[in-house]
């Protein structure tokens, strides 16, 4: 009897372990179907995406040092561009400046010109004026002293003889 008990607790033990068996091998294939596949393509998506990630922030990171690179030469180049503004408005003013102090100084120049041209003119018809106004003053002087009136060529020979001793008189001062 215990013979009997022990075989047949053998083939039971045989028969739940040919079905536990079974049962695993179903299992194992409906979680292989069903849970494994999604679980794997799930973890291969994810795994994807991180190397994607990884890649993006790598290529970030080589973009960023690009731009900063840029940046910097860009700063360089304005602030040499800014330089050469500067100094251009300095010579373009400096030119101007010169350019201004040469014009006052030919408008000075013409003016004084045209002042000394105008006294010397003045001077000319105040010697002028005074010549005639002297003249005619000899002439009445003359006129009252002979009590004649004197001929035109006699009034011009009279008055250059004046004005030539009225030079004389000058140039001796």
């Amino acid at each position: 009897m215990f013979s009997n008990l022990i075989v047949g607790a053998s083939a039971s033990y045989l028969g739940d372990s040919l079905f536990v068996l079974v049962v695993f091998i179903i299992l194992v294939a409906l979680v292989g179907k069903f849970a494994f596949g999604p679980v794997s393509k799930m973890m291969q998506e994810r795994s994807n995406k991180i190397t994607n990630d990884l890649d993006s922030a790598a290529q970030s990171r080589e973009d960023a040092a690009k731009l900063a690179a840029q940046r910097a030469t860009e700063l360089k180049s304005s602030k040499s561009e800014a330089v050469e503004i500067v100094n251009t408005a300095k010579q373009n003013g400096e030119k101007q400046r010169e350019g201004m102090v040469t014009l006052a100084q030919e408008e000075v120049q013409t003016l004084k010109q045209n002042a000394k041209k105008d006294i010397e003119q003045s001077r000319l018809d105040a010697l002028n004026s005074a010549r005639d106004d002297v003249a005619q003053l000899s002439i009445e002087i003359a006129s009252k002293l002979i009590k004649k009136e004197l001929s035109v060529t006699d009034q011009k020979s009279l008055i250059n003889s004046y004005i030539e001793g009225l030079d004389k008189q000058n140039e001796t001062r």
